[in-house]
């Protein structure tokens, strides 16, 4: 192994590990530097296809930050949580239906020798692999199973940093229970504490870091302030919650947020389109002031007959119905376009549903089969003739990728006037044009369709990269991030 590895672990998820990685990823091919991302094991529904199958989200973003093509060695192993108690096991880049039936503390045995390999070859193959963690590493329950945290930074010999969230609360406590719970050998792994999310006078902070470093010898070397807009897509599915807007709101954007929402990181550059309110329903109330000039979005799902069921139970087939009975505009992505239709069939039982079926909202004549096969590609296609709210898109050409099980035809039967927009059964639209469903996700990460639908264009990938290098240039101890692969 030739390349220094430099480690980012968390107190617990959330703490910020997946943004100051791709900082790093980006501060580092700054530097001139051979850089490519790695994480052994994510869980997320946030996945993107990249070369030999597909990958957490985050990775993706943060080889496109480390000026790296994204590929799966940088995420060998991904979990897809499709109930509390179901993954779908994805081992690197392909769906690995024999893994998914073994019990995850019986997994780690047979997955290790292949995320090692991955990361002993990028290693050999780089100057710098910038390391993320997941969760906390201090989880004694898991420790023997370890295949993500300190089992790999021993195993790349790497610097770590531990990154709290202060805005928590017991910041300190955090961070000290979590050192404290290593063993000797990797305690020595940690360079430094890191006190993320901060809100006011830094000073106030003393004595604080003092007292932890004496503790632990562990110095605090960045206390980053609170940052709401970075621009990075969040991880993990945790969105923010806060809705804003830049200048007046013309459009509010309803995403419904099932349980299983996937992809959701598609929709950040929503939140910087001038004029536009993003925000995340989960109960008709969320929905009650919506104009028929706003939009509701159906977003991918993971588990789409789960989440249809619960998009049920909540009331919210209603008030979507409603919505489009009014002319509103409604927008169906993958599992979202599948909804939509009349009717989901499961011949082959991928998804939970009474007798293999389900019916669907039926605002698109289009009926949804479950295939054993899933589809994982980039895609690139032109909208035919759109109507309604959707007309902006006629003739725009999009670059998109598509992830599911679900294959999606017309019924020739249903007499709705529901007609195909776009080549490659890709998206349909109602008689009246104000339902749209398509299966590419991406569409808001295109600049053509931002274009075509707002007259507006959203930071670009490499412009909030560079941002993120440059504050924790700015924030952390000077020297530190240089120290780290010394």
């Amino acid at each position: 192994m030739t390349a220094k590895a430099v480690m980012v672990l968390g107190t617990t998820s959330g703490a910020g590990k997946s943004w100051l990685t791709t900082a790093l990823c980006r501060y580092y091919a700054r530097q001139g530097l051979k850089v490519v991302p790695y994480k052994a094991q994510n869980m997320s529904n946030n996945a993107r296809v990249v070369a030999g199958g597909e990958i957490g989200s985050a990775q993706y973003f943060q080889a496109l930050a480390a000026n790296a093509k994204p590929e799966v060695r940088m995420n060998p192993l991904l979990l897809k949580p499709e109930k509390d108690t179901q993954s779908q096991v994805v081992l690197m880049g392909q769906v690995n239906a024999e893994l998914s039936k073994i019990d995850w503390r019986g997994r780690s045995a047979h997955v290790w020798p292949v995320l090692a390999r991955a990361l002993d070859e990028l290693m050999a193959e780089n100057d710098v692999v910038v390391i993320e963690g997941a969760g906390s590493p201090a989880e004694i329950n898991l420790k023997h199973s370890d295949i993500v945290n300190m089992r790999v930074a021993l195993h790349a010999n790497a610097a770590c940093l531990l990154v709290t969230d202060i805005d928590r609360g017991g910041a300190f406590a955090h961070l000290y229970g979590t050192w404290a719970m290593l063993d000797a050998t990797e305690q020595k792994c940690i360079r430094g504490f890191v006190l993320n999310k901060f809100r006011g006078d830094a000073k106030l902070l003393a004595p604080g870091p003092q007292m932890l470093q004496d503790l632990t010898g562990v110095p605090t070397v960045a206390t980053l302030p609170m940052w709401w807009q970075h621009g990075l897509p969040e991880e993990d599915g945790v969105f923010d919650d806060r809705t804003r807007s830049s200048g007046q709101v013309t459009t509010t954007i309803a995403v419904i947020a099932y349980p299983r929402i996937s992809n959701l990181d598609e929709f950040q550059p929503l939140k910087n389109v001038p004029g536009v309110r993003l925000l995340w329903a989960r109960s008709p109330a969320d929905l009650a002031g919506l104009s028929r000039h706003d939009w509701i979005i159906l977003p991918g799902s993971k588990a789409t007959s789960s989440d249809l069921e619960w998009l049920r139970a909540q009331g919210l087939d209603q008030a979507v119905n409603a919505h489009s009975a009014a002319g509103g505009a409604v927008l169906g992505i993958c599992g979202g376009l599948q909804m939509l239709g009349a009717a989901l069939m499961d011949p082959h039982g991928i998804e939970p549903m009474d007798e293999g079926k389900a019916a669907g909202l039926g605002l698109l004549g289009v009926v949804t089969v479950f295939e054993e096969a899933k589809t994982v590609q980039h895609r690139q296609a032109r909208f035919n003739q759109t109507t309604g709210p959707w007309a902006a898109l006629s003739h725009v050409q999009v670059a998109g990728y598509e992830i599911h099980h679900g294959q999606t035809a017309s019924r020739a039967d249903m007499a709705d006037g529901t007609h195909a927009v776009m080549p490659h059964q890709l998206a349909w639209q109602n008689a009246q044009g104000n339902v749209l469903g398509v299966y590419l996700h991406g569409l808001f990460e295109d600049p053509a369709v931002l274009h075509a639908l707002f007259g507006a264009a959203a930071p670009t990938l490499g412009s909030v990269f560079d941002g993120l290098a440059d504050y924790i240039e700015q924030h952390f101890e000077p020297g530190v991030l240089q120290s780290l692969i010394a």
